[in-house]
């Protein structure tokens, strides 16, 4: 399997490039899989390694089977600054997915409230009394009856790219909670894995205070899948 990789360094922050298959957070059920908050107390040093209650620096998250950009704080000052940017909105990220069917119109926004399912309470879901979220998205291709799109998160909601895709009427593919468990099942037979990158981050350096961004190229094993059809 892979590992993580350095995109970017100094004293204040790591930029990694998570590979699909990675646990963001450790937790109780993470035994014998791999997470990079274990990998990050194996491979480096800084003010925040052992820091239980600050992730090791760890400042927002990636589900297992997302890939991309993942962003680590070395100090306690930049991982105060960094948090405040993402719980301000002022962090611009973007997103690549392969989604089902043809999305139309080619690019338009997503608002609606998201909340933890009450029959499913691993899953969330569009629902009434929810917490705000919003994205918005472009087409960037269309595969026959499968467009690949960017999405621009505007909120941070657990799984928002997945439950707006599927709100959408278009879910990602390979997305074994939202998209069907059978349409999933036929998905993994050409698609390994979830279909979303975090593909993109700009925020402001937490010790310069200058802008900063990153953009990572289609995971190899994406590139594959788009390859197949």
């Amino acid at each position: 399997m892979d590992t993580p990789k350095v995109i970017y360094q100094d004293s204040e922050i790591l930029v990694l490039d998570k590979p699909s298959g990675w646990i963001t957070n450790d937790a109780s059920t993470t035994t014998n899989q791999p997470v990079v908050q274990a990998w990050l107390r194996e491979n480096f040093d800084y003010e925040l390694i052992g820091d239980r209650e600050a992730r090791d620096g760890i400042v927002h998250r990636l589900d297992k089977e997302t890939s991309g950009i993942l962003l680590v704080a070395k100090t306690k000052q930049a991982f105060e600054e960094l948090q405040r940017q993402f719980k301000n909105r002022e962090v611009e990220k973007s997103y690549i997915a392969l989604l089902h069917g043809r999305v139309e119109p080619d690019e338009g926004k997503i608002v609606a409230p998201i909340g933890r399912l009450p029959w499913r309470r691993d899953r969330f879901g569009i629902l009434p009394g929810g917490r705000e979220s919003e994205s918005e998205y472009k087409v960037v291709r269309y595969y026959d009856d499968y467009s690949l799109v960017e999405f621009f998160p505007k909120t941070g909601r657990t799984h928002q790219i997945r439950i707006h895709a599927k709100h959408m009427g278009h879910p990602i593919v390979g997305d074994s909670f939202y998209a069907g468990r059978k349409t999933a099942r036929e998905d993994r037979k050409w698609a390994p894995r979830l279909f979303l990158q975090a593909a993109g981050i700009k925020f402001r350096h937490p010790g310069s205070g200058k802008k900063i961004e990153f953009h990572l190229d289609l995971s190899q094993d994406l590139q594959n899948v788009l390859k197949s059809i």
